[in-house]
């Protein structure tokens, strides 16, 4: 796994909006929620200004807040540590309702459990959770016979322990793990504080002990099939991964430096093709990509690039049989499929044009992504909004209309996918493993047999205390844009909780860098549903539920879109009678906590309350610093302010420049003080700015919840993490004025 996964991946929180039961044909209403923080004396912190000049192109702007980037400054911790105690104080008195509610979410969890087994080689790798513990066990056993067959029976090797490693640390986060091709090394990369430092360390399997080797900064590794030498990439002081190693088992010189790119819109990632021929060297911006390729036996070997950047140019590729196949966005934004003899890189701009078509450029389909076999290759297709999986069969050579076999599934909002190599990490393989989910099925693994056809379960993650399924209605409902756009709202609620009429709901969203906010099941959102809340997640631009003009039209001069979108999906669940904005929550995290910040901004009378995990809150400051983390590589996704034109896009939307008196809704902001992707001192000054611009009149409560020794993703044990979502749920439950009992 790479920094950049990492990022894209960005935090999905919740899957949805909540809604309250209903009598009748009226709405149930809420209680007044009153302020926890009533029975204690402790006044809101007043982090102390002092004025700084930012302004930029004319624009005056006044930052009184930024000394409090400054973390390891006395007064700096002590503001933070205020802002700890001024929220722990207001959570005090609902400490009972929050620990009932965070043993509700590890009563649903089956607390020692396996994954399905996936094959590799000679061996089923697999990983597992014990009770109690906080962290999984990474483990395998060996096949049987001669059909490499599983037993779950046949003696397990435990290849990693994450609860050992974890001894002694406040934070745990593993960036990734791989087996040396003659299955006697395992190479893992942890990070201790949350801030993305990963380090690169290589384990002996006989022994169970780590080599003397290691390599710090470490954004993604690969070995090489000589068994002898591993590839990997590290990071700059600004996280941005820029440069390919090659380190040679027992060698006694420095590693070498094979490649660095010294462009900073560039990020680099490395994996292997799916037959294992290929190591494949990925630059990749927000908008553009280069790829290189080096035959995985000849570790020494010079990379060779497929096809030289280009502004614009986005491309992916696999290997069979001496063809490339390649996905690319040359004739369109959602990509084509092309096929062409490898020889002879890089490809030329003719060979490119002559290259065999077999899946055209669609206005109304993505190619999303490539999963390669031996006689098959699957694509996962957007269409509709929806995830499609197909399966094309390559026993003979395809021809331009080659047919596909989609795979069908019983429910119309659901998410599915092939999992690409972590699931499928057999070249010639009989079935596809795949994942499916919705947001009323839990997790489930299947295999599709190539030859039959058929679609079998091997599991569907336990839900604990009573779940089911037949209980909740999901479905997908139309907003309408301010420009007229519609846009896809998906939801879910308890059957019997719904009689008509407004009820609370938590509407959630992400709009950014193309990630879609695909409906998934929530176990943890079983609290809400059963307490009557309707959960939603509005599929708003910038995100890539579309496909990839969807995207195009949420970023840079139309990130606005985004904005406007989700208050269209309010309004509209407004108009329908899901909810009401005296029910109406919403939640963010990171890019989605700009989302938040950016709608409160618009409409702050839209909302009940606002839960906006490490928000990207101050863009302006943020993007005009280019030592930070993120900070150059997107200005392809929000802009460049030391361009006036791209600083007018952000001035008009950016959270902490556009903060005013007012009235606002009740605010609970959540972050890592190892946060290096959204630093903490974000929403620290938005908080600080925003004590003193609520109006008097306006009682609501603003939190800052301040984890200090986790990063961007909160904590890392399970059972943490559920703490966490408890102490959020306390808040929204609070706000509805659901507190006080067991959910139904």
């Amino acid at each position: 796994m790479t920094i950049k996964a990492l990022r894209r991946a960005l935090l999905c929180l919740l899957s949805g909006v909540a809604a309250a039961a209903s009598v009748g044909a009226q709405s149930v209403p809420t209680q007044p929620a009153r302020s926890a923080l009533s029975t204690t004396e402790l006044a809101p912190p007043q982090a102390e200004r002092r004025p700084k000049d930012v302004s930029v192109h004319g624009d005056a702007r006044i930052d009184d807040y930024f000394w409090l980037r400054e973390g390891d400054k006395p007064d700096v911790l002590q503001h933070l540590n205020a802002e700890s105690a001024y929220s722990a104080a207001w959570f005090k008195p609902l400490a009972a309702q929050q620990e009932m509610l965070y043993q509700e979410l590890v009563g649903r969890i089956k607390q020692a459990d396996e994954a399905v087994p996936v094959r590799e080689g000679a061996w089923w790798y697999s990983s597992r959770t014990l009770a109690g513990a906080q962290y999984p066990q990474h483990i395998r056993r060996p096949a049987q016979g001669r059909q490499r067959g599983f037993d779950a029976s046949a003696p397990e090797q435990i290849l990693l322990d994450l609860n050992e490693l974890a001894k002694g640390r406040k934070f745990l986060a593993l960036g990734g793990l791989q087996v040396s091709p003659d299955a006697k090394l395992l190479a893992y990369s942890i990070d201790e504080t949350g801030a993305l430092d990963f380090e690169l360390k290589l384990r002996d399997l006989a022994s169970g002990e780590d080599l003397a080797w290691a390599q710090k900064n470490v954004s993604g590794f690969a070995w090489a099939a000589d068994k002898r030498s591993i590839f990997y990439l590290t990071h700059n002081a600004a996280k941005r991964s820029n440069k390919l190693w090659r380190h040679r088992l027992n060698a006694t010189g420095p590693d070498a430096l094979i490649y660095e790119d010294a462009d900073e819109l560039f990020n680099l990632q490395l994996s292997r093709s799916a037959d294992g021929r290929y190591l494949q060297l990925l630059s990749s911006s927000k908008d553009s990509s280069e790829l290189r390729l080096l035959p995985s036996d000849r570790p020494l070997g010079n990379w060779l690039t497929v096809l030289p950047r280009r502004a614009g140019q986005e491309y992916s590729v696999e290997h069979r049989d001496g063809q490339l196949y390649v996905l690319i966005n040359d004739r369109g934004p959602n990509f084509r499929l092309v096929r062409t003899p490898l020889k002879g890189l890089p490809l030329s701009a003719t060979r490119l044009s002559q290259a065999q078509e077999l899946l055209a450029h669609r206005e109304d389909a993505m190619l999303e992504e490539l999963t390669m076999f031996k006689r098959q290759l699957v694509l996962q297709v957007r269409e509709a909004g929806a995830v499609k999986l197909r399966v094309y069969g390559l026993a003979t050579e395809p021809s331009i209309d080659f047919k596909p076999q989609e795979l069908k599934f019983e429910q119309s909002v659901y998410t599915a996918n092939s999992g690409g190599r972590l699931l499928n990490r057999e070249y010639d393989s009989e079935y596809l493993r795949l994942n499916f989910q919705s947001m009323t099925t839990p997790a489930s693994v299947y295999d599709y047999d190539f030859a039959s056809k058929r679609l079998m379960l091997r599991k569907v993650q336990p839900v604990l205390g009573g779940f089911d399924p037949q209980r909740y209605e999901s479905k997908r409902i139309w907003s309408v844009a301010k420009d007229g756009t519609r846009v896809p709202v998906s939801l879910v609620y308890a059957k019997d909780l719904r009689r008509g009429g407004p009820q609370p709901l938590l509407l959630q969203a992400y709009g950014s860098y193309g990630v879609s906010s695909d409906p998934r099941f929530s176990s943890v959102g079983l609290s809400l549903l059963n307490r009557g809340v309707i959960l939603a997640i509005a599929h708003v631009r910038g995100g890539g539920d579309l496909g990839r003009r969807w995207y195009l039209e949420g970023k840079l001069a139309k990130k606005m879109n985004t904005f406007t979108d989700f208050i269209g999906a309010s309004e509209a669940l407004i108009e329908q009678g899901y909810t009401s904005p005296q029910q109406l929550i919403i939640t963010g995290g990171s890019a989605g906590g700009l989302l938040m910040g950016a709608v409160v901004n618009l409409r702050p009378d839209l909302f009940k309350a606002v839960v906006a995990e490490v928000p990207f809150v101050d863009v302006i400051n943020t993007m005009l610093d280019e030592t930070l983390p993120l900070t150059t590589e997107e200005f392809i996704e929000w802009g460049n302010p030391k361009i006036a034109e791209q600083y007018a896009w952000m001035r008009a939307y950016s959270p902490y420049d556009n903060l005013k008196a007012g009235v606002y809704p009740a605010m609970l902001l959540r972050t890592g003080l190892n946060d290096s992707q959204v630093p903490y001192w974000e929403p620290a000054k938005y908080v600080a700015k925003l004590r003193t611009l609520k109006a008097a009149a306006d009682q609501s409560p603003l939190l800052f919840d301040i984890n200090m020794s986790a990063g961007h993703g909160g904590a890392s044990g399970r059972f943490d993490a559920l703490r966490e979502r408890a102490k959020v749920y306390t808040f929204m439950l609070q706000q509805w004025g659901l507190l006080g009992g067991a959910a139904p």
